[in-house]
């Protein structure tokens, strides 16, 4: 193959990634849209860099090095980076080579002014833009001086930023590579960036423009606040001038300089509406060719606009396809599982197969279409009122949305509007045996399908499992679990509301639920202590717990001094709760049982904080304070007036709350085990497909739907391209937070919190259980990296079931996920624990390490000094 190291840019397009890099390729693509004028200019090839990395072999044991470096280890990236780069710069650029960048310039103009621009084969894609990672150098004169440029674009792919910018990403050094485009400078009139979607909003139909005099580069620098104006449907809609007292210009001789804007000419708009229209038409039509949203770089020259960059914009999150233009809002069902990370295919797939609503997805979440509901005013009232006890949030996004002229169609009534508000009226009586009857159901109904599903093997396991989703179905819905689950939350409601009616007394309810029976999730923190009662006498397992690392470790207890106990104690465990994990919701994520070596840290724990018995003395200590908080409240009623009536009224709901309260973590708990029997079938069908050579490793069945995976089963045959752009576009997810509400036009909706009641500098959320702590913040992430000590406040982004074992250790909760009913909170009234949910971006502002009070019965979080 005959190497080619220079190519005019009008020979280029977008596929050519691999030869011109990304910002070659899309200056090339560019040049080709009708209308689009782009400054003449050349790439040279990723060949050209190839031939350079080629004369320093030494090169490619440094990028082996460098590529074992923890991303935030800065000095070792510095000092090996700074290294490189002055390898690279040092190779004097072959006879060939230069004669052929020279040539490309003798057709443009060798004296002319060029920018030259780094462009890396891992650069504007769709998932990872790579902005601001390599260099540009603009205003250079003379062939002399465009090569020594074209060397330090070369150098520029192991700048300290781009370096731990790919070790961030996954990226592997060695297979990227950089080009370099060489382009004809414009010395325009104004400059800057358009965004063909608003950046802040994900709005898709506001275009936003900064503007500023000169070069762009006075913008890029953050030498000069822009201008900025926001179009929509063709019509500035938005604008604010700024003061542009500096501007960057090309210096004759090569270079840039700043020069100071004349007083009179500093608050004049840089660009006339008429001309920001205009932009942003041209943005549309590259938009519309590259078909997402864009980043672009232009240049206003004599009246005229010049494109030098388009990129996609990489921060937007997407937008749930609708199949159709109509308008819809779209609210995050991870809020409410308390899961926002993304799920993989097979995940949110077997999700949307078992849920009781239809469910979109996009960016590896979950959605629900509301627009509907919205749009009658009676579910509208009821959607509402749920999504507020829910997250308050929400409600508040819900309601900004609605106060949008025509955004949601006024229709006739579309039905129930949810689960009504709470009060006294009782569809089922207050009977323990209605829970028992409900868990033995539950607890049938899942012996039946592991029995039934052992002998399906192949296409027949995909027909049976489709009629298991009905019956997961039907047990989700079954009307008299959810009555239950309404008959405590509605009590709990009601308690609260009239016990501050007629005590003044904030969250009564939350003492009132201690130690309420049959909460499944509580009890699986509870148990956990039992399960360190076990090893806690036994020193050597002990020791030898402390340094497990592989999942195996049960099989070596038996050899160890009690080691046959605390194997037998923690399988116990695994029998009963081996089913869940953090983030359960996705089938896809490790269980316990699958990945054991997550609880011994939390065993460990409770063996060093608490003495023995401590799960019975919590339980009965808690049990003791709601019996004794009844008494006091149903005393304070009595002396009121008309207080026996209402003594007798709160008796019967504290009496509804701890028969039915216990029950509402439980349908999760069969949901949950359920799905592990299905991923229990599918992962040895996974096996059996790695067997035939049709799938490399087993897990990769979790990037194809459940339908796709059907087909492979059947067709013995697997997309591998497919699977791949799935592993890419999941590791992409993570970079994106997702919105609680969201719009067709791509509008991520925040809400806000109404409150002036909290001090200044506190941190706003849901009060969820009672009480005031201060102590340590434990900002935590990932269960099994916790590290707590009694006294500990657990700060993180959410918590569903798996997290309860943590709950036991510690004095108060902080989430930034959550409302009042969701498990975490329920747990932290189950435990007693003050706690704070729906706190935005608790993880980044507060740190760990810090001493921060929690208000749990007022709603807020103060960081202390």
């Amino acid at each position: 193959m005959i190497e080619q190291y220079v190519l005019d840019l009008q020979e280029v397009d977008g596929m050519q990634v691999a030869v011109v890099g990304g910002k070659g390729a899309h200056l090339g693509e560019l040049s080709r849209i009708e209308g689009i004028r782009v400054p003449g200019g050349f790439c040279v090839t990723t060949d050209a860099f190839r031939r350079i990395m080629a004369e320093a072999p030494s090169i490619d044991d440094r990028l082996v090095e460098l590529s074992r470096l923890n991303p935030d280890d800065r000095e070792g990236i510095r000092t090996l980076s700074a290294e490189i780069r002055r390898t690279i710069e040092g190779i004097a650029i072959p006879g060939d080579l230069a004669a052929a960048i020279t040539r490309a310039l003798a057709r443009l103009g060798e004296q002319a002014a060029y920018a030259v621009r780094s462009s890396a084969t891992a650069e504007d894609l769709p998932t990872a833009s790579f902005a601001g990672q390599q260099d540009t150098y603009l205003n250079v004169v003379g062939p002399a001086a465009v090569l020594r440029h074209v060397g330090r674009c070369w150098a520029s792919l192991f700048t300290e930023r781009a370096v731990t910018y790919r070790l961030r990403n996954g990226f592997d050094h060695r297979t990227v590579h950089m080009a370099v485009v060489v382009q004809q400078m414009v010395s325009p009139y104004a400059a800057g960036i358009l965004f063909t979607a608003d950046p802040v909003t994900g709005n898709r139909k506001v275009a936003t423009v900064d503007a500023g005099f000169g070069l762009g580069e006075a913008l890029v620098s953050g030498l000069v606040n822009p201008d900025v104006f926001k179009v929509r449907h063709g019509e500035v809609v938005a604008k604010a001038i700024a003061a542009k007292q500096r501007a960057v210009h090309a210096l004759p001789a090569g270079g840039t300089h700043e020069v100071a804007i004349e007083s009179q000419r500093q608050e004049q708009p840089a660009l006339t509406d008429a001309q920001v229209v205009r932009l942003v038409q041209l943005g549309r039509r590259i938009e519309a060719h590259f078909g997402s949203p864009q980043d672009i770089e232009w240049c206003l020259v004599d009246d005229g606009f010049q494109i030098v960059q388009s990129r996609p914009i990489t921060t937007l999150f997407p937008i749930p396809e609708s199949g159709d233009q109509d308008n819809h809002v779209y609210v995050s069902v991870g809020h409410g599982q308390m899961m926002t990370d993304p799920m993989k295919p097979l995940g949110f797939s077997m999700w949307q197969l078992t849920a009781m609503v239809p469910m979109h997805e996009a960016g590896g979440r979950l959605f629900v279409d509301v627009t509907r509901r919205l749009a009658s005013p009676v579910s509208r009232a009821g959607l509402l009122e749920a999504m507020g006890k829910g997250d308050p949030l929400i409600r508040h996004a819900l309601e900004t949305v609605l106060d949008r002229d025509g955004f949601v169609p006024t229709l006739p009534d579309a039905g129930p509007g949810g689960p009504p508000a709470g009060g006294a009226s009782a569809p089922i009586e207050t009977d323990p045996a209605i829970v028992t009857e409900l868990i033995e159901r539950s607890q049938v109904s899942i012996a039946a399908l592991e029995r039934d599903i052992r002998t399906k093997t192949g296409p027949a396991l995909f027909d049976f499992l489709l009629e298991a989703f009905k019956e997961h179905k039907q047990v989700l819905s079954d009307p008299l679990s959810m009555q239950a689950i309404m008959a405590g939350m509605e009590a709990t409601w009601w308690l609260n509301d009239k016990l501050q009616e007629w005590l003044g007394e904030k969250n009564a309810a939350d003492t009132l639920t201690l130690s309420a029976p049959d909460n499944v999730t509580s009890e699986m923190g509870l148990a956990l202590l039992d399960v360190a009662d076990a090893i806690r006498p036994h020193p050597d397992v002990v020791a030898f717990l402390q340094g497990v690392e592989d999942e195996c470790f049960l099989d070596e207890l038996a050899k160890l001094a009690g080691g046959t106990e605390a194997r037998d104690a923690i399988e116990a465990y695994l029998d009963r709760y081996g089913m869940r994990c953090v983030g359960e919701i996705d089938i896809t994520r490790p269980r316990w049982r699958e990945r054991p070596t997550t609880l011994v840290p939390v065993i460990l724990d409770n063996v060093r904080i608490f003495e023995p018995g401590a799960a019975e003395r919590r339980f009965e200590q808690g049990r003791q304070k709601a019996q004794k908080k009844e008494q006091d409240v149903l005393a304070r009623l009595r002396a009121l007036p008309d207080g026996d009536r209402k003594a007798d009224e709160a008796k019967r709901m504290i009496d509804r709350v701890r028969t039915f309260i216990g029950y509402r973590e439980y349908p999760k708990y069969g949901i949950v085990s359920r799905s592990f029997v299905y991923k229990r079938a599918l992962l040895a069908e996974a096996e059996r497909l790695v067997q035939a050579n049709v799938l490399p490793e087993k897990e990769d069945i979790f990037y194809l739907t459940f339908q796709e995976l059907h087909d492979v089963v059947r067709s013995n045959q697997v997309d591998d391209q497919l699977i791949q752009q799935r592993k890419d576009a999941f590791r992409s997810y993570h970079a994106l937070t997702p919105p609680r509400v969201l719009t067709s036009d791509g509008e991520a909706v925040t809400g806000a919190y109404r409150r002036d009641d909290v001090p200044t500098g506190a941190l706003i959320g849901v009060p969820v259980s009672a009480g005031t702590i201060e102590g340590r913040a434990r900002v935590i992430l990932d269960m099994a990296e916790a590290d707590l000590e009694a006294g500990d406040i657990l700060v993180t982004a959410f918590t569903d079931p798996s997290w309860s074992p943590l709950f036991v250790g510690i004095a108060g909760l902080v989430t930034e996920v959550g409302g009042l009913m969701t498990h975490g909170a329920v747990i932290a009234r189950e435990y007693g624990l003050p706690a704070v949910v729906g706190v935005e971006q608790a993880t980044r502002l507060i740190r760990d390490g810090q001493r921060i009070r929690v208000h749990g019965t007022d709603g807020y979080v103060e960081i202390l000094p």
